[in-house]
């Protein structure tokens, strides 16, 4: 044997002793002895390797968004949920029942992420030992601790992780309740497709295909309590997700207008991102297919592949409406099943080295990008901390504050430097003529004529300017008005560069 390719092609005449690929048992035995523990060390093997440089990566906006939310009063954060990144809010409530005993240091931010994958870890590893055997249940675990994208989103303080763990456990609730469609085994389900949708409501194109695997089911059963058990189970799991649908829709085009409808080569662009490894997603992507080329264990792989690819194409097909939601990041929920297809294909080649060697190899690919993620400025090239210690060295109370926002309020450079500022340096945002706070929103409400920004600076005698460096101009990219009441009235004292940023100090003519 020379290929993987060939050691799947003879998988149907040779028995389990030859040198092909074994079927996967389409009913495997109940788990005993340290076979029912196999979860727990997938789920503390992916946790571990998640924390692992966990808080090395200075945060990046969206995380910085979730630190600013999760930081406000219950009562302030559910007000601006009424008007903005309402489909983040369970998100965020979360976050902030989590900060307010932990802290909010980076690593801290990130943790419920690493739990979150390390709970999916678990769940990948019980629907690998329920569809195939044990063998392709320790690939499972191994490959999906050691995914870079696994780490990527365990050391991210946004809602994904727990996407993906609600969108695996409710993979495995289903076939749980496919085994005895009981209403004690369609409440769990229930419930983890609720999670899916208030976590992320795009992660309900996983009911498409699980809506296939249950006519499947029924098409050799035909038992049609499986049919209204699964419609009964999906409609009790909307409920809660009707509101936060309605909601969101009143915010998308705040949310995601940026999107584009995708071409045929996003689909491409897409699979490498998914991994966060363009090596590592080819390499999956091909040990992906061999569970399909078994004349035995062709159905489970079936199924698998429906999860994997069809919320992918049908979020390319929707996207072409007027919004767009085709993003990695918005379909990572996906990653499990093809994790464990590519584990069943690894676990199933035949001597059993090819298939160990199949996975150093796919691990090894990855390493690279695993210690990239791991770096100061993995996230985002704005050095905020950098930023954070020019202000605090020189700072005096009273200065004032005036961070680039205005059309580029979305980069959060005001939260860049928030973030890292000492507690005893405050600054006075001198520009916002009302607060995130007192506007339910993310942002101020700031001013834009000149007069109005004059008024606003109110006397104070000195100001910090962080705009965007690569220019001579101290006031690059700030709105006209702040521009103007600043430079008729200011002097520049000094000014530096930060990376991508510029820190100017100017102080009020006398």
């Amino acid at each position: 044997m020379t290929s993987s390719s060939t050691a799947v092609a003879h998988a149907s005449v040779d028995g389990p002793t030859g040198s092909a690929a074994e079927p996967a048992r389409p009913h495997p035995a109940p788990a005993s002895g340290p076979a029912r523990f196999d979860w727990l060390w997938a789920a503390v093997l992916t946790f571990v390797v998640a924390c692992i440089g966990g808080g090395a990566a200075q945060p990046w906006r969206d995380e910085l968004a979730s630190w600013n939310a999760a930081g406000r009063d219950t009562g302030d954060l559910v007000g601006m949920l009424g008007h903005v990144d309402a489909v983040s809010g369970a998100y965020y409530l979360l976050l902030h029942g989590w900060v307010s005993v932990f802290g909010d240091s980076p690593a801290m931010l990130r943790m419920p992420s690493a739990l979150a994958m390390a709970g999916a870890a678990a769940f990948v590893l019980l629907t690998a030992r329920t569809l195939f055997d044990r063998r392709t249940a320790v690939f499972a675990g191994l490959l999906f601790a050691l995914v870079p994208a696994v780490s990527k989103y365990g050391q991210e303080a946004r809602s994904y992780a727990f996407v993906v763990l609600a969108v695996a456990a409710a993979t495995w609730l289903l076939l749980r309740a496919l085994e005895r469609p009981t209403v004690a085994r369609w409440l769990p389900y229930s419930v983890a497709v609720a999670t899916a949708g208030l976590f992320h409501v795009v992660s309900l194109l996983v009911l498409l295909p699980h809506a296939l695997i249950v006519l499947w089911r029924w098409w050799d059963a035909r038992a049609g309590r499986l049919l209204v058990g699964y419609a009964a189970a999906v409609v009790v799991g909307l409920l809660p997700v009707i509101p936060l649908v309605l909601l969101g829709q009143r915010q998308v085009s705040r949310q995601i207008s940026w999107l584009k409808a995708p071409h045929l080569r996003d689909l491409a662009g897409l699979w490498s991102n998914l991994t966060a490894s363009p090596l590592v997603s080819f390499v999956l992507l091909a040990a992906a297919l061999l569970p399909l080329a078994w004349s035995r264990g062709r159905r489970p792989a079936a199924e698998l592949a429906l999860v994997a690819a069809l919320p992918i194409a049908v979020a390319w097909v929707i996207s072409h409406g007027s919004t767009s939601y085709f993003l990695d990041r918005y379909l990572l929920f996906t990653l499990p099943a093809w994790v464990l297809l590519a584990a069943a294909g690894l676990g199933a080649l035949r001597p059993r080295l090819l298939g160990v060697a199949g996975l150093v190899v796919l691990v090894a690919l990855g390493v690279t990008d695993q210690r990239h993620l791991r770096t100061k400025y993995a996230k985002d090239g704005t050095d905020g901390k950098r930023v954070a210690d020019v202000i605090a060295k020189d700072y005096k109370p009273g200065d004032g504050f005036a961070p680039v926002r205005g059309a580029d309020r979305v980069f959060m450079i005001d939260f860049t430097v928030d973030y890292y500022l000492p507690g005893n340096v405050k600054l006075k945002d001198v520009f916002a003529e009302r607060s995130a706070l007192a506007a339910d929103d993310l942002f101020p409400v700031e001013c834009e004529q000149t007069v109005q920004c004059l008024k606003d600076l109110n006397g104070t005698q000195r100001v910090w300017v962080v705009t965007w460096s690569g220019t001579s101009n101290p006031y690059h990219k700030l709105p006209e008005g702040q521009e103007k009441a600043l430079k008729d009235h200011y002097k520049v004292v000094k000014s530096t560069k930060v990376r991508n940023l510029q820190v100017t100090l100017v102080e009020r003519d006398r």
